[in-house]
């Protein structure tokens, strides 16, 4: 089902989250191949864009594939992201530039004062937002958690607060910030927010399955969902939850053998302009993500984390499918 943020229309209501240390060009465009509405990038600090990190540039690459794509940044102050929201935007262009208020982890939400820190400073939430919708003409929007703590749930006020500053749509992780990513996401948060904004709402947490899409969405009548951990090592689910929302078609078994080609398709898409001894340790972790969800995949596992070259890598694939084939028959 289509819908809008802002003036730009999404094609279904399936959004992919935007993981730090996962989202990068290589698996944005392995789960766009799923159909995803709308993809994000891992989060970008907004003082590392300032200073001209050359790693951060390297996470702005993205090819017009990925389009539409949302740009998320993370920073502990308005100056901060009016400089790096100007430069994301002249220089790659995004359709969405999207702020972090709900990152648990310590050198993000209290090293950096940056992340989660946000929901408990209301006034620094507004100044941030504004600032940014101030300084570009896309849509701005924003992500946030329940709140710091049990003690201190505020999303809807947090919610209400970047509405007013202008944002354009929020995203709802039902943890605090407290929990990190343990116990279970309260959906009945994403619905008190809803109740509340004009503006879209997209619910994300403990979304595993189209099914679990398809539920969250009755239950709290946000406009999208966002999908994070349950995409890695299963970019399918992306598709299964596309096609279920948008014409109710049940899921079907993914052979083996496909999972191995994209495995192998990702492996090509992250080596691209890389130098293999390098880049060959790094994609040893998103790759891992697809074994451990094989059968029997115990040994298979333990020796990827040993090749250093790309024949390595897909001629233990091979081997896994020969393996995975003389029990499943």
């Amino acid at each position: 089902m289509k819908w809008k943020i802002s003036n730009l229309e999404l094609d279904n209501q399936v959004v992919l989250a935007p993981m730090s240390g996962e989202c990068d060009f290589a698996f944005r465009s392995i789960v766009k191949s799923m159909g995803c509405g709308l993809i994000g990038t891992e989060m970008i600090s907004t003082i590392a864009i300032k200073y001209a990190n050359h790693r951060t540039h390297e996470m702005l690459y993205m090819t017009d594939y990925e389009r539409p794509i949302s740009v998320q940044l993370f920073g502990p102050d308005p100056e901060s992201f009016r400089i790096a929201s100007e430069y994301v935007c002249e220089n790659v262009n995004p359709e969405i530039i999207d702020i972090n208020m709900g990152c648990p982890v310590k050198k993000v939400a209290i090293t950096s004062n940056s992340g989660s820190s946000l929901l408990r400073d209301p006034e620094r939430a507004y100044d941030i937002v504004k600032t940014v919708v101030e300084t570009v003409d896309i849509p701005v929007t924003v992500k946030i958690r329940s709140g710091w703590d049990e003690n201190n749930i505020n999303a809807v006020e947090i919610a209400k607060i970047v509405e007013d500053a202008g944002a354009s749509a929020v995203t709802v992780h039902p943890r605090t910030r407290a929990q990190g990513y343990a116990g279970k996401a309260d959906w009945s948060i994403i619905k008190d927010v809803k109740d509340e904004l004009s503006i879209p709402v997209i619910g994300n947490g403990d979304i595993k399955s189209c099914y679990d899409a398809k539920r969250m969405i009755d239950e709290t009548d946000c406009d999208a969902i966002m999908i994070g951990r349950g995409a890695l090592g299963n970019p399918w689910l992306i598709r299964e939850c596309v096609d279920y929302l948008d014409s109710g078609m049940e899921p079907k078994d993914v052979s083996v053998k496909e999972k191995i080609n994209v495995i192998k398709e990702h492996v090509n898409l992250f080596l691209e302009n890389k130098d293999e001894n390098l880049a060959i340790r790094k994609i040893r972790n998103p790759v891992s993500h697809y074994i451990k969800r094989f059968p029997k995949s115990r040994e298979t596992l333990l020796k990827l984390f040993k090749v250093n070259t790309k024949e390595e890598l897909f001629n233990l694939l091979d081997d896994y499918y020969i393996y995975y084939s003389s029990f499943a028959d």
